[in-house]
């Protein structure tokens, strides 16, 4: 079976950290989000991976084939975003003669049972309980978690079971015909061709899909989702840095949970909660809480909160809240 990822958007919700970064590649506890998903599918025994790649997609490719050099990898290039079916279209060729697939958005990280999904008999997608199902697809069930209906952005929504970015479609060939019709008829939903209004078009065709309830689910899209998926997995086993085994720094002060890089230099700091650290950070006489901090960085004389700093950065002397890119240097001294 093969897993496709789409992965060529542009991450506008992330500026400035995406003009120099994929998305996918933003860390959270330690490690970028796409590890965290193709990890979880790998520990079901899936080695087979198409990803459709596009903006900024030479670095995605080249951090997949350095950190996964077993897997099966074909990357697909989406020379225009025109939605998620789009996506998966462009993926025809590789996916075509499949009898069934996975399909995992790049950006969303999820904490489900994917036995559930491999074991299902039928196609199905991953589901979560939310108060705002306007800015998600949304799916209408019946009492045993069948699929009745499927919207993308409802404006007045039937239910708040949003999907949450993971599939499993076993009639790929009615899929690709069901999204070429789309194309061809200029079928779009918020000027896109969505996987959800291809995925309705099947259920419209008595193609029955279930759907199963995921545990946690972070569409890591925002700054905000993404320190709150950042606290959330340092305060989960096996995400964090050891407490006993975090090297000795002078007059340092850890609040767990955090997660530090190799080779970081870090003095007269506190550092923590909910802090990840990527490597070769350099912090003296800072206070960071609540934030990630990239690789290559240097605080001096900071206070920093609920922020998220790109890697490559030097800042100095400063208290607030701060969304910063790659490859700056601020000094307010």
């Amino acid at each position: 079976m093969k897993v496709v990822i789409p992965v060529a958007g542009a991450g506008m919700r992330l500026r400035p950290h995406t003009y120099t970064q994929p998305k996918p590649l933003m860390p959270v506890a330690g490690k970028p989000i796409i590890r965290f998903i193709v990890d979880k599918l790998i520990e079901v025994g899936l080695t087979d991976f198409v990803f459709v790649i596009g903006y900024l997609g030479e670095k995605i490719r080249d951090f997949i084939e350095e950190t996964y050099p077993d897997l099966q990898t074909e990357f697909v290039y989406q020379e225009t975003r025109e939605g998620s079916a789009h996506a998966i279209y462009t993926a025809r060729e590789t996916i075509e003669d499949e009898d069934e697939i996975i399909i995992a958005f790049g950006d969303t990280i999820f904490d489900v049972d994917l036995h559930q999904f491999l074991d299902c008999p039928d196609s199905c997608i991953g589901v979560k309980k939310v108060l705002d199902p306007r800015e998600f697809g949304v799916a209408e069930l019946d009492s045993e978690d069948r699929v009745t209906r499927m919207v993308e952005k409802p404006r007045i929504p039937k239910s708040n079971m949003a999907i949450v970015g993971l599939y499993k479609v076993k009639q790929v060939p009615t899929l690709l015909k069901t999204i070429e019709y789309m194309v061809q008829n200029d079928l779009r939903t918020v000027g896109e061709f969505q996987l959800t209004d291809a995925l309705q078009r099947m259920l419209d065709q008595d193609i029955p899909f279930q759907a199963i309830t995921v545990q946690n689910w972070f569409d890591c899209g925002r700054k905000e989702v993404l320190l709150e998926t950042n606290a959330m997995l340092l305060s989960q086993r096996g995400y964090a840095s050891d407490m006993f085994n975090i090297p000795e720094f002078e007059n340092v002060i850890f609040i767990h949970p955090v997660a530090i890089g190799a080779n970081c230099q870090i003095a007269n700091s506190i550092i923590g909660p909910h802090v990840s650290i990527g490597d070769n950070a350099n912090i003296q006489l800072s206070i960071v809480q609540d934030s990630i901090i990239g690789n290559f960085t240097s605080l001096h004389e900071v206070v920093l909160k609920h922020s998220v700093i790109g890697s490559d950065t030097s800042i100095r002397g400063i208290d607030m809240s701060l969304n910063i890119g790659d490859n700056t240097e601020i000094d307010f001294h």
